[in-house]
């Protein structure tokens, strides 16, 4: 598969022309990703009449434009009210949030933009450069390797216990028993599960996440006249311009860090069934390993923000390369997209590039026209979203949770759902009353099912032997990086209180 250059400067032009599709699908992937239980998926399952009406082309470029926006949209309430949109915003909270509580909302705000469009163009051009070395990731990363990366994202609550080691190991456990809830991956003998026929398939996400996050954060600020505080009121009322300005200035001084956390989100992202919430988690996890600075992560700090950021929008468009290059949807949305590409006729693989090389290469000429437009269209907004932190706890509480219930119900469709989303409020409400760390939680009910999933699937084709999770040669340097990458952190801090 080899690259015509000269095909990309009038495709690019080309695909400028359907700003008229993209910038309507920018201002509804921010909508989608923003309401919880919402996704770019099961938006486009709804629209999959009007895509499949569409010319190939203009259906494509519709999709991919959702998608993008989508994930930038998914961290505008993480930030502002502590309610990730998606399980890949996740990690957005830890440190956006608390700087929304600190009257930095709409720094906060353009941070997050300008990482997320920054590190999802990088992504988009390292994957048209990569795209035949890029591909190979899903043969090389087998059920072994793969384990090992999901316990780079679970070490996170490792990194957060060092806080309180007894709280923190104790919230992360209770987040792996929970997601162990459900029908076993062998025998489908339901584990925990009450009599709930609800739990058959496992704990769903959604409620999760809403529970955990925004229903807890909305029984606290009813305790409160405001989310944020005194001090963060004075900020808020003398902000400017200037403070989106200097969200961006802040943002661009980290360069370095968006494009190597935004590298993370590509290569994980590759992988067909890893995902953003992996991807937000590790690039989190390393980015607080190798900052001269650890301490400061979960107060608001900045790269603890530009790294899941940057990671969850890298993801965007490796994802895609697999659907394009070897026909293998690398998620839910790449695969709806090949629904729409086998409706139209077109075969995906090597034989696309060669024969129709303008639509190959358009699918990622649209995302980088998305992200471009995008920082245009979505970065003045900064400072009048801000704003919604301002709004009396009165009316900002039920609210919250009026529209996390909504988006509870919404995946699934059960009621049971909406209060599995309290029952989770209620729990990360006790949590945070006793100091335990939410996020350990949610860590381990998304990252423990996959765990033990892709460990189940080692050992029956291993028939039990414990020894071919290092009988990998990749795998053996990932377990070596693991082991540093949480050996570090302690021995920096040994090596700095020997300095004192």
């Amino acid at each position: 598969m080899e690259f015509d250059w000269t095909i990309f400067a009038p495709l690019f032009a080309h695909t400028l022309t359907f700003w008229w599709i993209i910038l309507p699908a920018i201002f509804l992937g921010l909508i989608v990703g923003a309401i919880p239980g919402f996704s770019a998926a099961n938006t486009i399952i709804i629209l999959l009449p009007m895509t499949l009406a569409m010319e190939v082309e203009n259906g494509l470029v519709f999709m991919v434009a959702l998608y993008c926006s989508s994930r930038m949209g998914a961290g505008i309430p993480a930030i502002l009210v502590n309610i990730p949109g998606t399980a890949g915003a996740a990690a957005t909270p830890l440190d956006g949030y608390p700087m929304t509580k600190a009257g930095k909302g709409q720094q906060a705000l353009a941070i997050s933009f300008v990482s997320s469009t920054a590190g999802g163009l990088l992504t988009t051009i390292l994957a048209l450069l990569a795209m035949p070395w890029l591909a190979q990731v899903a043969f090389y990363l087998h059920s072994v390797e793969m384990i090992v990366v999901m316990l780079f994202g679970i070490s996170l609550i490792a990194t957060i216990a060092a806080r309180n080691t007894l709280k923190g190991l104790i919230a992360g456990f209770l987040g792996l028993m929970i997601g162990s809830i459900g029908a076993d991956h062998i025998y489908a003998t339901p584990r925990g599960t009450m009599g709930f026929l609800e739990l058959y398939d496992g704990v769903p996400l959604i409620p999760a996440l809403v529970g955990l996050f925004a229903v807890s954060e909305a029984f606290l600020v009813i305790e409160g006249q405001s989310i944020i505080s005194d001090k963060g009121q004075t900020l808020m009322r003398k902000a400017r311009w200037a403070e989106t300005f200097e969200g961006v200035r802040i943002a661009l001084s980290k360069w370095w860090h968006i494009i190597w956390t935004s590298i993370i989100g590509l290569v994980i992202g590759v992988i067909p069934g890893a995902g953003a919430s992996i991807a937000s988690f590790v690039a989190y996890q390393q980015s607080r390993t190798f900052s001269k600075t650890p301490e400061l992560y979960g107060t608001g700090h900045i790269e603890g923000l530009i790294a899941p950021e940057s990671a969850n929008n890298g993801v965007t468009s490796g994802t895609l390369v697999p659907l394009l290059v070897i026909g293998i949807p690398g998620g839910a949305t790449a695969a709806i997209m090949l629904v729409v590409l086998q409706y139209h006729g077109v075969t995906v693989g090597p034989e696309l590039f060669i024969e129709n090389p303008e639509l190959a290469y358009g699918v990622f000429t649209a995302m980088a026209v998305t992200y471009l437009l995008m920082i245009f269209t979505i970065l003045p907004l900064a400072r009048y979203m801000s704003q919604v932190t301002m709004v009396s706890t009165t009316y900002m509480a039920p609210l919250i949770i009026a529209f996390t219930l909504v988006g509870s119900f919404v995946p699934r469709e059960y009621m049971f759902d909406m209060y599995l989303a309290l029952a989770f409020g209620v729990l990360g409400y006790i949590a945070r009353k006793t100091g335990y760390h939410t996020a350990a939680i949610l860590i381990g009910v998304i990252l423990g099912p996959l765990l033990e999933q892709y460990f189940l699937r080692a050992m029956k084709m291993s028939q039990g032997d414990v020894m071919t999770l290092f009988s990998s040669r990749l795998g053996n340097v990932l377990w070596v990086l693991l082991f540093l990458s949480i050996a570090l952190p302690y021995l920096l801090e040994y090596r700095r209180n020997r300095r004192r």
